[in-house]
């Protein structure tokens, strides 16, 4: 993993192959909060995260993961509904 000091709000993230995963929103905790435009019709309204375990390197304006784009988009955690009863 990277140090993710060097990570800010509005870098882009990018697979290993180049390919547009997201963008940051914040870093919270061991996750990177990705904003919400990057997301899919099916997935509108609210925030995914990505580990901060796949980030291979901070280079610039960019945060290159290790896994592939498509992979990395496999891996998205989704944001918890805190609406629901415990």
């Amino acid at each position: 993993m990277a140090d993710a000091s060097g990570i800010r709000e509005h870098m882009e993230i990018i697979g290993a192959d180049g390919v547009h995963v997201g963008t940051v929103d914040q870093v919270e905790g061991d996750r990177i909060k990705l904003t919400k435009k990057d997301n899919t019709q099916s997935h509108e309204g609210h925030h995914h995260y990505i580990s901060l375990g796949l980030v291979a390197e901070v280079e610039g304006d960019r945060v290159r993961l290790s896994a592939t784009g498509a992979n990395a988009a496999e891996l998205f955690e989704e944001e918890e509904d805190r609406s629901s009863p415990d």
